[in-house]
């Protein structure tokens, strides 16, 4: 039955509705990991660190459920179940790893659907950030990237975990000397994945000519992303929380100051030091530490450098 839904939106596609494929793709964009990080990286720097700082909770907890999930189902994207199933364009690119449950989908639902979540905001505003979470999910069935139950899982997943992350927020706020548990907790939470995914069995298939359809080693490689995001996340919050304490009570030149410098470095740091470190130290260990270092980025190295410039500036 997906697949037969997936065909029909393929046949769609590649006639009135080709019109809609690009706009997609663009949807689909914005819920690449290169768009999260850079979102999240300026709300959390520049617009407002509390709110920040939860959608980051929200977001690295979303990709260590999704890549749990993923290595737990091993589900096989939809053009390698069925042939007829050709993914629009280079949509292919990003989609890595097991099909269950969306990643994209659950970027959305962190980074759009968290702040949906929020009833202090304006209500128009929550209306259009839930209305990018659907067409995110719908963009990954439309493209042929996804089957629809993964998105529909990706979606109620991604939310429920948004949704832990703001009581968890309201709970350190009474709870502050929790903050601890709450790292130690994380941080086993993602060793045992960690271990899970490198020693658990998978799926071996071959097609006709006796060629391994999938790699499931490879496949794992989305669940290590999630393990060094997340990991880089508690450590960075909870050694900025300890030792930094930066502010977002700025002026509007402090805040675009910061957003160019930040990011200047972001994409220094994945352009040049990621690949460097993936091409040095292969496997597993050379995903963890890669993503770890860009995660780490934002949540502590950069906040602490700039508190750091700030400080001397304000004594100068």
């Amino acid at each position: 039955m997906d697949i037969e839904i997936l065909l029909f939106l393929q046949e769609f596609r590649s006639g009135p509705g080709k019109i809609l494929a690009d706009f997609l793709l663009k949807m689909t964009f914005l819920s690449e990991v290169s768009s999260v990080l850079v979102i999240l990286a300026v709300v959390y720097w520049c617009v407002d660190k509390n709110f920040g700082t939860y959608l980051l909770m929200g977001w690295s907890g979303n990709r260590l459920v999704n890549g749990f999930l993923k290595v737990t189902a091993c589900v096989y994207r939809p053009w390698v179940r069925d042939a007829r199933i050709l993914p629009y364009g280079d949509s292919m690119k990003t989609a890595t790893g097991y099909s269950f449950p969306s990643g994209h989908t659950m970027n959305a639902a962190s980074v759009y659907g968290g702040p949906a979540l929020r009833k202090e905001l304006p209500k128009a505003l929550r209306i259009t950030l839930a209305s990018m979470v659907v067409l995110v999910a719908f963009s990954r069935n439309y493209l042929g990237v996804h089957a629809p139950q993964d998105v529909l899982v990706g979606a109620v997943a991604g939310l429920s975990v948004m949704w832990a992350a703001g009581k968890m927020m309201s709970y350190l706020e009474k709870e502050p000397g929790k903050e601890v548990l709450l790292l130690v907790l994380g941080l086993c939470l993602a060793a045992a994945i960690a271990v899970y995914a490198y020693v658990k069995p998978y799926p071996i298939d071959y097609n006709e000519a006796g060629e391994l359809i999938v790699d499931g080693a490879e496949m794992a490689n989305d669940t290590f992303k999630g393990i060094g995001w997340c990991s880089a996340f508690l450590i960075g919050w909870f050694l900025e929380k300890r030792y930094v304490g930066f502010t977002t009570k700025l002026s509007m030149e402090q805040r675009i100051s910061r957003m160019v410098c930040g990011l200047l470095g972001y994409y220094a740091g994945s352009l040049i030091l990621v690949p460097l470190i993936k091409a040095m130290i292969t496997g597993p260990v050379g995903t963890v530490i890669s993503c770890f270092l860009q995660v780490f980025y934002i949540s502590f190295l950069f906040p602490l450098m700039m508190k750091r410039l700030e400080s001397r500036k304000e004594k100068d």
